[in-house]
């Protein structure tokens, strides 16, 4: 596909120095597609600039490297959503404090891209949506910027992984008009072995039905663990009885807090869109999220812990990430601070000036929770204190 030249570049990824937004970038650089990251972080743009990145990402440096001021650029000028033959948008839907779907972020996104906007650009909306976004604003687009098309191609990546698996799963394409479709499949030809063709509606339920199936198998495991606790069995035994060797429970998830920036906020927004009767969803949330409560409730059965000294490992909201959007481990620590808990907290890879070493958190605390099973906690030597260990790390 021969890029119009009349733009500089072939993509334009907006908000493209976040966790979603640079893998892509760096994606598209790595095939030889002129890449620009619009992003209004402009410390994070500098930093991409002085090819460090931001976070952590498996294989991401490298990349940067390479492909930086060649094939890739990041700016803080909003002139080049104008210079792009595709505009990749890589802010979604998210939810208020009534769990409720939030589309302030995405008209602000719109209204800010409308004076930049020509026929026949192309809008790729990347991150989650709630369902009938896409055509909405393809209606509004109608109106105000003719000729410009919406297609929806969602993001399937875990954090840490995203590029290698950019490279190697079928993207989910959809839009509204052939064209745009079919020039949208040979951009992400270019960067996947394969893309499977929805329609928007179907791509938008793809997303969210995926992400609330991960959330309702992480919840099932969740309450077994809850069920087995409060009954003195050995959780850990238990779910190795039912999966060694055995396929049909191959999908077993562990038991641990599921959490993070996207299962919790589209599980609730699927449930909005069915009008509350999204009721695995429900469920699935009041045990994920109930979590934290479940462990300090065991300890409130054994001690007080008023001046009790706690100490949180793993702060992360998942192993081996630097991440902690939505850690349900800051959650627990404020639950067990209103219990009196005198609570510490440690991170491989997160800096905080409040936190401690895990040697200073193991030695000083009475009791030591595993909030994210990173990998070095293995290798710890945990004695002299209580272990609560629902991941299975000790």
């Amino acid at each position: 596909m021969a890029m119009n030249p009349s733009y500089n570049y072939d993509v334009c990824v907006l908000g493209g120095a976040g966790r979603a937004g640079l893998p892509l970038s760096l994606s598209f650089a790595k095939a030889g597609k002129k890449t620009v990251i619009y992003d209004i972080n402009e410390s994070t743009v500098n930093q991409i600039n002085a090819s460090e990145m931001p976070f952590m990402e498996e294989g991401a440096s490298i990349l940067l490297d390479v492909t930086l001021n060649k094939t890739l650029w990041a700016t803080i000028d909003p002139k080049v959503v104008s210079e792009s033959r595709f505009i990749v948008v890589t802010i979604g839907t998210p939810i208020d404090e009534y769990l409720n779907p939030s589309f302030t972020d995405m008209k602000n996104v719109m209204a800010f891209l409308e004076p930049y906007l020509k026929a026949p650009q192309i809008i790729i909306l990347r991150s989650t949506v709630y369902p009938t976004i896409s055509s909405t604003l393809q209606k509004q687009l109608d109106k105000t910027c003719p000729g410009v098309h919406v297609c929806f191609c969602p993001e399937r990546i875990i954090e840490g992984k995203a590029i290698q698996e950019i490279e190697t799963l079928p993207q989910i394409i959809s839009g509204f008009d052939e064209t745009a479709i079919n020039q949208v499949k040979d951009l992400f030809m270019a960067i996947s072995p394969e893309v499977i063709e929805t329609s928007p509606l179907e791509a938008e339920f793809s997303k969210l039905f995926t992400n609330s199936y991960r959330y309702i198998q992480f919840a099932i495991s969740n309450q077994f663990y809850m069920i087995a606790e409060q009954f003195g069995a050995n959780t850990e035994n238990i779910f190795h009885a039912m999966s060694h060797n055995y396929p049909r429970m191959s999908a077993l998830a562990k038991p641990g807090f599921a959490a993070g920036p996207c299962l919790f906020k589209d599980t609730m927004q699927l449930s909005a869109f069915t009008n509350n009767t999204f009721f695995l969803g429900h469920s699935a949330m009041l045990i994920n999220e109930g979590l934290p409560k479940f462990l300090v409730n065991q300890l409130k059965e054994k001690m007080t812990m008023l001046d009790k000294k706690i100490g949180i490992l793993g702060m992360a909201f998942k192993a081996e990430s630097d991440d902690s959007r939505e850690s349900l481990s800051y959650k627990l620590r404020k639950l067990l601070n209103l219990e009196g808990a005198r609570v510490l907290c440690s991170d491989v890879y997160l800096k905080d000036k409040d936190f401690v070493s895990e040697d200073v958190l193991i030695e000083t605390c009475d009791i030591v929770i595993i909030g994210v099973p990173h990998q070095k906690y293995k290798t710890l030597s945990y004695s002299g204190c209580e272990l609560i260990d629902m991941w299975g790390v000790s």
